[in-house]
């Protein structure tokens, strides 16, 4: 019988969550609800040593941010907490699967000391070997249940020594899985170290809760980093060892984010180094170290998700925005390349850019709003903001913009553009400035009449029609460039437009200019 998509992704406290990350859970999310499976959400916390305060609410907060949501974990109701491992060490799930290991043979107790095992290390360093491991060679010389009696042991244990539970790799044999990306693996088991799976402290490590918890949580399918494809031949032993094998999750090992030039994986510093975000939301260190995130950067979250859905993926068409329905529908394993993608800051602000103009305007002034009450500006009406929207957002990358680049919609200018004013203010500008202002202040205020009127004085007067638009856009906006002039006009009122203009006569002069 066909075994129901369960995918989960599997974090560790141990940081912020950097975006290829966050690819990692959208690729799980995708392929589960492509598949009408179900997406559980597991904090991977059994090494508290390094455990972050504040980094699984981080986590979770991300995930709310860009709108990936998981179906089950603890709870009832709906109202679910992520599952999360050093709850369920409490619980004892591990031990029971670790003395099986023990029973069969496939695992033993180690007692070793770590000077006995720095000592072991140099020893191997010396006799040339290229690494130094605790394997099926070295074991034999060391402190464990394989080289010491079974009297011996026991007494070790009930006498509170300190002690691990190392997996029993067997020597010479040939460990092979296919990963749904990257074609069948083949790893020699000579190759891999005798890795710890639990401690005396009663903590699994990662390997072995890992594999215990995507067992009894029916997870058919392992979506994670290229970086874990080495540890992926120890787990399929250890499904083996355990007599799942069975039901053995599919794996796909996904490429590596790579820096913009290609040239190795994206670290965290990376985005502050080169002046982009690499982590979803703002992450503040324990030593008071800020790095920058998409939300605080201005980046909408359907923006973020449609970048990183294509960083690693192809959907085999030339269609580039996809929204989070349109992704589901689309996506596949199978079209996720082997190699790494180079992340490209330019395309993803392309992305947001796409996406602001896509809004409506109403929703882009409802989202502007908070922006400006930052900036002291709460007064102006819906009507206002909207048409401000509708005239800005095909020169705004970011909801920032409006105001940044759009600022005489909220202040009138005191300052004028100098290059501007140098070039383009000419001797007679003054003058066209205050024979408009008489003939505007006649006018019916809407943007196709007064064009007309500007018009209409050009030609009368025979002045250059730039000549004299630049003089008004000044006047208004104080800027050289902008949106269509007379729309603005219309937007700030009567009003306001002529006594900026009257402003500008008495202000505007080649000794002033800013």
């Amino acid at each position: 019988m066909e075994r129901k998509v369960r995918v989960r992704f599997a974090p560790s406290p141990t940081g912020p969550l950097h975006i290829g990350g966050v690819r990692t859970a959208l690729y799980n999310y995708l392929f589960a609800k492509k598949n009408g499976g179900d997406f559980l959400l597991r904090i991977e916390d059994t090494d508290q040593t390094r455990y972050v305060p504040g980094a699984e609410e981080y986590i979770l907060e991300s995930l709310k941010w860009c709108g990936l949501t998981f179906d089950e974990g603890v709870g009832i109701g709906g109202s679910f907490e992520p599952y999360r491992q050093s709850e369920r060490c409490k619980l004892g799930i591990y031990k029971k699967y670790v003395d099986q290991l023990l029973e069969s043979g496939h695992a033993y107790y180690a007692f070793d000391t770590p000077e006995e095992l720095e000592a072991m290390r140099e020893r191997q360093k010396i006799a040339g070997s290229s690494s130094q491991q605790y394997d099926s060679v070295t074991r034999n010389t060391m402190k464990n249940s394989l080289t010491l009696s079974a009297e011996e042991v026991q007494q070790k244990i009930e006498s509170g020594n300190s002690y691990v539970v190392r997996v029993k790799i067997p020597k010479n044999i040939e460990i092979k899985f296919k990963d749904i990306i990257r074609g069948w693996v083949v790893v020699d088991s000579s190759n891999l170290d005798d890795k710890v799976l639990y401690k005396s402290d009663e903590m699994p490590t990662y390997h072995m809760a890992n594999v215990v918890d995507d067992y009894l949580m029916k997870i058919s399918h392992v979506i994670r980093g290229e970086e874990w494809l080495p540890s992926c031949p120890l787990h399929v032993l250890l499904y083996q060892f355990l007599g799942w094998e069975n039901v053995m999750p599919e794996f796909a090992h996904l490429p590596l984010i790579l820096k913009p030039d290609g040239n190795g994986k994206l670290s965290k510093r990376d985005g502050d180094r080169l002046g982009f975000p690499v982590f979803p939301i703002e992450w503040k260190s324990s030593e008071g170290e800020l790095f920058s995130g998409y939300r605080e950067g201005g980046y909408f979250p359907e923006a973020v998700i449609n970048m990183l859905a294509l960083l690693g993926w192809n959907p085999g068409t030339e269609q580039e925005m996809f929204s989070l329905p349109e992704l589901i529908h689309s996506f596949s394993l199978e079209k996720v390349g082997k190699s790494g993608s180079k992340f490209d800051p330019e395309k993803t602000k392309w992305f947001n850019e796409n996406y602001l103009r896509a809004k409506s305007d109403v929703e882009l002034a409802t989202l502007l709003k908070p922006i400006l009450a930052l900036n002291g500006i709460s007064s102006l009406s819906d009507t206002y903001l909207i048409s401000v929207c509708r005239l800005m957002k095909e020169r705004a990358t970011f909801l920032k913009d409006i105001l940044e680049k759009g600022t005489y919609f909220f202040d009138a200018p005191k300052t004028y553009d100098a290059e501007t004013v140098k070039k383009k203010w000419k001797d007679d500008s003054a003058k066209i400035v205050s024979d408009l202002v008489l003939l505007f202040s006649a006018s019916d205020f809407t943007a196709a009449n007064l064009e007309t009127t500007f018009k209409k004085y050009v030609e009368d007067n025979g002045i250059g029609f730039g000549v004299a638009m630049i003089a008004i856009r000044l006047s208004i906006t104080g800027q050289g460039g902008g949106p269509q002039l007379f729309e603005i006009m219309e937007i700030i009122g009567k009003e306001e437009s002529i006594e900026r203009l009257k402003y500008a006569i008495q202000n505007i002069n080649k000794e002033s200019i800013v």
